[in-house]
């Protein structure tokens, strides 16, 4: 078992081209293998797994497959922290086996396993070495198919792999100062269920405060499902307070103006290009 800090952000095509290539200039990148990623991810018939918060699939990678189980884990600073059992297959279909050892065996039938749907594109990794801190950096395209429908994908994942955490958020911070982008709190699984009919989120309005992460959280859902969000000023009261002192509060009244209109968020993306520098500030004073 391992634990996994990443950070992701969901772009436009032409701006995750310019990201591709702002990342390469970089004195610090390293050029990495360039692949072609076939995910297949499974659940049972009333998707058990999804409700215990955990992924698994079977990864195609050239000649080599690879089943991995994840949790959905917990949000640190606007990055994904959770745990991840991976291993090599000799073929595509899925070892029960492996999973005994795992907490998903006490809660899941196994035998009803089927597949739900598929995330497949190409990843052009990109490391990034500067002193102790080390950084695996993904640029993946494709799409994602599921309950016969398709959905455009274009990310940029940031992986710590080695070093202080910190440095996550300061490089996509920087990138975030170079192209448009959209700190993404949900997940290529996530998005997988929600186009297979298996989850289906709501952006409600919140009766309580927001915390920075259930905020960016709710930012996810709504540019998941296409709805606008609703939200009084009792309840982004720590949000403008986390603005201020991140000192982006112009930016962050920018985008409530914008919430007020009933925007949802895949327009905010394109209306507001410092959303995503606003979002990765927000979660670093979280």
């Amino acid at each position: 078992m391992a634990t996994e800090l990443e950070i992701k952000l969901t772009l436009s095509e032409p701006a995750q081209r310019q990201a591709q290539d702002w990342l390469l200039a970089l004195p610090e990148a390293q050029k990495g293998a360039r692949k072609t990623l076939v995910n297949r991810y499974y659940d049972t018939p009333n998707a058990l797994l999804n409700q215990a918060k955990a992924a698994l699939r079977v990864r195609q990678a050239g000649d080599r497959y690879i089943q991995t189980l994840k949790t959905r884990g917990e949000f640190v600073n606007g990055a994904h922290n959770r745990q991840e059992w991976e291993w090599d297959l000799t073929g595509p279909e899925l070892d029960l086996s492996l999973l005994e050892q795992t907490p998903l065996h006490n809660q899941v039938d196994l035998s009803d396993l089927q597949l739900a749907f598929e995330t497949n594109f190409q990843r052009q990794e990109i490391i990034l070495k500067d002193g102790d801190n080390e950084i695996e950096v993904a640029v993946d395209a494709g799409q994602i198919l599921g309950g016969g429908k398709a959905m455009p994908l274009h990310e940029v994942e940031f992986e710590l792999k080695a070093g202080d955490a910190e440095c996550l958020m300061q490089q996509a911070s920087k990138l975030a100062e170079q192209v448009p982008v959209f700190l993404n709190l949900v997940s290529k699984a996530e998005q997988g269920y929600y186009l297979a009919g298996i989850y289906q989120p709501e952006p409600k309005t919140p009766e309580e405060p927001l915390s920075v992460t259930a905020f960016l959280h709710l930012l996810g859902v709504s540019w998941l499902t296409g709805k606008s969000i609703q939200l009084p000023e009792s309840a982004v009261v720590n949000i403008t307070s986390a603005a201020e002192k991140a000192a982006m509060g112009e930016c962050w009244q920018e985008l409530r103006n914008q919430l007020r209109k009933g925007v949802s968020t895949a327009v905010l993306i394109e209306l507001l290009p410092g959303l995503g520098r606003l979002q990765l500030a927000l979660a670093g004073q979280s």
